[in-house]
């Protein structure tokens, strides 16, 4: 299994405005299920790009397991947020997965079925996705994401506009994959109750605020009376 490590990134969308992104540091281990919360244009989906290499960062350096991201981009994987995929688009849940495939080269039935069992909608393989419920949707766009050969999983927004229980079913399959020594890193905008499902949070406004347990993050930014908090 995989670690990521990241430090002092900074990283801006043009040089005319403020950095997106000031000197970011974490570290992300493998087994760990951590919580990246943030208001809203806080840098979070830019983070997670930088993390997955698809941006590079103006300064600082990415590494996973001691080596440079460059050569380590296929342990990272990014599952995008859920809107912004045309769920209307007809194929089927095995044929969205399939397409997980690096490279989209052909899957194997093993694989592709083992994907589908893991995030628990291997009897829905045949519908088509426009047929899905919100949390099945996002079910199969994980499903999707872990069809590539990686130990760290970056998951942007995955709980947005689900149902309570939904979201409560997909912080159980996500525990899960921490569990089983994956390392799985989950933006999200709330503020909550369930950031306790989380072994880790960490709290960014283009730069770090807080990170730590959930309570060790509350308690810091009570502390310092961020005006965003639980906004």
């Amino acid at each position: 299994m995989s670690s990521l490590i990241a430090e002092n990134l900074t990283y801006s969308y043009s040089t005319n405005i403020p950095p997106a992104l000031n000197k970011v540091s974490l570290k992300l281990e493998p087994g760990s299920l951590t919580a990246l919360v943030g208001p809203n244009g806080a840098g979070k989906s830019t983070l997670l790009s930088l993390l997955q290499g698809i941006n590079r960062p103006d300064q600082g350096e990415i590494k996973v397991d001691g080596s440079p991201l460059i050569n380590n981009r296929c342990q990272v994987a990014l599952m995008p947020q859920r809107g912004k995929l045309n769920w209307s688009f007809p194929i089927t849940v095995e044929g969205l997965v399939s397409l997980g495939r690096v490279n989209h080269s052909k899957s194997t039935c093993c694989e592709l079925e083992a994907a589908l069992q893991r995030v628990g909608i291997s009897h829905l393989s045949k519908r088509r996705l426009d047929s899905l419920s919100g949390g099945q949707q996002q079910r199969a766009l994980l499903a999707k994401t872990l069809m590539n050969p990686a130990n760290i999983f970056l998951l942007d927004e995955p709980c947005s506009a689900l149902d309570p229980p939904a979201k409560e079913d997909f912080l159980i399959i996500i525990r899960q994959l921490a569990d089983s020594g994956l390392t799985v890193f989950v933006s999200s905008h709330d503020w909550g109750t369930s950031l306790n499902a989380y072994d880790k949070v960490v709290v960014l406004d283009k730069i770090i605020l807080a990170s730590g347990s959930p309570q060790e993050v509350q308690e810091k930014l009570s502390s310092i009376n961020y005006l965003r908090w639980k906004l």
